[in-house]
C-alpha cells in the first residue's frame, strides 16, 4: 500500500540519519535546544532495522483533546504560568468546528514569542505523506511512543531567537505545534501522554 511505503522510506531515512550520527543537532521537539526528547517508551525495533508499521485499519482513532491545559502536566504548565492561553486576537482557537484542538500560547503584545498547537484526526495516508517531505526540508525523524515524530529547529530571521517545529503522528491524531522562543521542556510528550496515557 502506498501509505506503509511512505512510512516505511521516512522510516528508512530517519533510522539512517540517527545510526549515521550526522544529522544536526535538534531540540527536544520542544525547542531548548537540547537532544531529542524520547519518552521512557521507545521504538522496539532492533537497530538497524526500520520500524514496520502495523496493520490496523480498523482501529478506530484516539480522541481529540478538549482542554489544552488538561492534557499538559504540571511541570510543563509551571513553565507556561505566564503566558496568555487562546487570546482572542490570535484568532479562533480551543475546539474548533471541525473537531480539532487548537492551543495558541502567547501574548498577542509579544513580537516573536509564542507557541502554536493543532491536534486533528488524519488518515495515515496523507499524514506519512506530509512527514516524508519534511525529511527532505531537513527535518529529523524517528519513532519513539509507537508513532512516528519529526523535528526542526532554526534561527528566527527576525529577532535574535529559536524557532521550531515539532509533528507527531499516532493512530488516527497528529499533533503539529509550530514555535518561537517559547519552548517548555517536555511539551510534547506531555500531550502524546495526554492523549494515549
Amino acid at each position: 500500500m502506498r501509505a506503509a511505503r511512505v512510512f516505511v522510506l521516512a522510516a528508512a531515512v530517519a533510522a539512517s540519519v540517527l545510526l549515521a550520527g550526522c544529522a544536526p543537532a535538534a531540540s527536544d521537539a520542544d525547542g531548548s535546544g537540547t537532544k531529542p526528547a524520547t519518552s521512557s517508551t521507545t521504538s522496539t525495533d532492533a537497530p538497524g532495522k526500520s520500524p514496520t508499521p502495523s496493520a490496523t485499519p480498523t482501529a478506530k482513532p484516539a480522541a481529540i483533546p478538549k482542554d489544552c491545559r488538561k492534557i499538559l502536566t504540571s511541570e510543563v504548565l509551571a513553565q507556561l504560568k505566564d503566558v496568555p492561553l487562546n487570546d482572542k486576537a490570535f484568532g479562533p482557537s480551543g475546539t474548533l468546528k471541525d473537531g480539532s484542538l487548537k492551543c495558541v500560547w502567547g501574548d498577542p503584545q509579544a513580537d516573536t514569542t509564542g507557541l502554536v498547537t493543532t491536534i486533528t484526526h488524519e488518515r495515515s495516508g496523507p499524514a506519512l505523506e506530509k512527514l516524508n517531505g519534511l525529511v527532505a526540508e531537513g527535518f529529523t525523524c524517528y519513532a519513539p511512543d509507537e508513532g512516528t515524530r519529526c523535528e526542526k529547529i532554526w534561527k528566527n530571521k527576525t529577532y535574535p531567537v529559536t524557532d521550531g517545529r515539532t509533528l507527531f503522528y499516532r493512530q488516527g491524531v497528529l499533533i503539529d505545534t509550530q514555535y518561537s522562543n517559547l519552548a517548555p521542556k517536555g511539551y510534547t510528550d506531555a500531550i502524546i501522554a495526554g492523549i494515549w496515557g
